[in-house]
């Protein structure tokens, strides 16, 4: 079977996109695991998706390098907006994603007929344990956990999907392979973790790596930095109501949280090159 593909990142977050409005993937879990390999094959952080909708402009299927579906990625669903308008599928720069954790909007910065950038509204970030989900009674805000016989205070937080924040005084020196899975495995996450690692280097930007579940390290998670930029405004370390700079591997992301906790996500969403695999079922 042939799968015309479209590889796409943003800041380094790298996915392949398959155009299901127009092709049918039956076991996208094997497709995901077999086309992400590096080295072997493609070579991705997951396979995206882009599905048909009865209630959005388009809906977003992602799934990790190990096959496991997530629930939303914020860099993928900025290329999603790309993909859409570039290859002409949609004619407006305000359009509406669906994904499992809600349908997403999203604002298209448009140069020269290409999308160049994307504003995202995220939704809010939600601390509540049961929709993390988190084994706690009460909001895990930083709150000290021994992994590896080391402590970490912990700020729990869901943006559509699990996250770990931790503030560290050096993130650079991190044995991320080593200490990664362990965090994503902890037990007090029934449904693994994503794990961001962050030096706050003012109250408007902050450096972070990020150790994804069912990827690994990966050179940028746009859920994480929202999650975040909540987790810092949450502890008072950050602004609420302004654009903050979320230093990654692969580049950089503006990220908003306001008072309420709705967070904004701007970036910039890159088009690599065009492709066909192929898949023995």
């Amino acid at each position: 079977m042939e799968i015309k593909f479209t590889k796409m990142h943003g800041i380094g977050n790298d996915y392949i996109y398959v155009n299901c409005l127009q092709q049918e993937l039956k076991n996208p879990s094997e497709i995901a695991r077999e086309m992400s390999k590096r080295h072997f094959s493609v070579g991705a952080d997951g396979l995206v998706m882009i599905c048909p909708s009865f209630i959005a402009d388009a809906k977003m299927r992602m799934f990790n390098a190990d096959g496991s579906e997530g629930k939303m990625c914020g860099n993928a669903i900025r290329c999603v907006g790309k993909y859409l308008y570039d290859n002409k599928l949609v004619q407006k720069t305000e359009l509406q994603i669906e994904t499992l954790s809600g349908i997403k909007n999203l604002k298209l910065d448009v140069e020269n007929g290409l999308v160049k950038a994307v504003e995202v509204d995220m939704g809010k970030a939600n601390f509540a344990p049961q929709s993390i989900p988190v084994l706690s009674e009460e909001e895990v805000v930083n709150k000290e956990y021994e992994v590896l016989g080391n402590k970490y205070k912990i700020t729990a937080v869901s943006m559509g999907n699990p996250h770990s924040v931790i503030f560290v005084s050096d993130n650079k020196n991190l044995d991320l392979e080593k200490i990664g899975p362990t965090f994503e495995n902890l037990s007090i996450f029934p449904e693994r973790v994503n794990t961001e690692f962050v030096k706050t280097l003012n109250r408007r930007m902050v450096d972070m790596r990020v150790w994804e579940r069912g990827s690994g390290e990966t050179y940028a998670c746009g859920t994480g930095a929202c999650a975040t930029v909540a987790a810092g405004c949450k502890l008072k370390i950050l602004d609420f109501d302004a654009f903050i700079t979320v230093r990654l591997i692969g580049g950089e992301l503006q990220i908003m949280c306001k008072s309420d906790y709705t967070v904004i996500m701007k970036g910039t969403a890159t088009k690599v090159y065009d492709g066909v695999y192929e898949y023995e079922d």
